[in-house]
């Protein structure tokens, strides 16, 4: 290898690698796919190996391509901090503050918490990821998550925000007119129940808790969706019992859409939380996010 690469190169190497995409790696990078894909074609060539499997469709690394960019993940990512420690002397935060959170979160932080945050700190940006998913915020790239308190790894360090939480079991006066609603968990058995399946493709078991007894329940139902809001829409419109966070379900709750069944079988939980590797260099951009987030949510 007569040339080494340059850090450009070894940055849209990895932006490949975790986009599986040249568009959307030139998006991330603000390079067209071409002057991306001509990047990677000399870096092949100085190198002396092929480093990517390139179709009309997708793009993935080649055995020697993943053995570099595991490498250079960790390297990358104490660049970023050694950085944004030195940055952190301007005073003011700047740069791209990356977080992953599920959709509900995701919305409430929309609706609150970021435009305080963007509008006190304008030289930040913020990329907001939803993913169903719990993903490995370090291997994915991400400076923090944001997950119920139950789902938030243990060697995480956590801020809670936002107050509890609890989820219901709901339906429409519809549905129940001339049905007798569930008293227990287990009459769920009799209704038709709208169930939810994990990204995982696993289906969510609903979770009950009355006097310290604890109840997940596999419920019946001809129809599974894979999206909350859809999963409300189908119980505002009759077709049987569904799962959901109070937050989703509140407005159609105090509309007279829906009302709530088992409710003493439904206590409020934790609720959310914000983390982030304990070991890692807190970024000042994400010192800045947790405390808009302390004020405002």
């Amino acid at each position: 290898m007569n040339t080494k690469p340059t850090l450009g190169d070894l940055t849209a190497l990895a932006a490949i690698a975790a986009h599986r995409s040249f568009r959307k790696a030139a998006d991330e990078l603000g390079l067209s796919p071409s002057t991306l894909s001509h990047m990677m074609r000399v870096l092949e060539q100085n190198m002396g190996v092929r480093l990517l499997h390139r179709t009309t469709r997708s793009v993935s690394t080649t055995e020697a391509g993943e053995r570099l960019v595991t490498r250079l993940q960790p390297v990358l990512r104490d660049l970023d901090s050694a950085l944004q420690e030195v940055d952190a002397f301007r005073g003011r935060p700047s740069g791209t503050l990356r977080i992953n959170a599920n959709e509900s979160a995701a919305r409430m932080l929309v609706a609150s918490v970021v435009p305080a945050f963007l509008a006190r700190h304008p030289e930040m940006a913020l990329d907001l990821v939803t993913d169903g998913r719990l993903i490995d915020i370090v291997a994915g790239g991400f400076d923090a998550g944001i997950r119920l308190g139950e789902a938030v790894p243990q060697d995480m360090v956590a801020v809670r925000f936002g107050g509890e939480a609890r989820f219901l079991a709901v339906a429409s006066p519809a549905y129940l007119e001339g049905r007798a609603p569930p008293q227990t968990p287990d009459d769920l058995k009799d209704h038709a129940c709208i169930r939810f399946r994990l990204p995982s493709g696993k289906l969510y078991r609903w979770e009950f808790e009355k006097h310290g007894q604890e109840m997940a329940i596999d419920v019946p139902g001809v129809l599974t969706l894979d999206h909350v809001e859809l999963m409300i829409e189908a119980a505002v419109g009759g077709l049987g019992i569904a799962y959901a966070s109070d937050k989703s379900a509140r407005p159609y709750l105090e509309s007279g859409e829906l009302v709530s069944v088992l409710d003493d079988w439904c206590p409020s939980i934790p609720g959310l939380f914000l983390y982030y590797p304990g070991h890692r260099h807190v970024p000042p951009g994400l010192r800045a996010f947790i405390d808009v987030l302390k004020e405002v949510a």
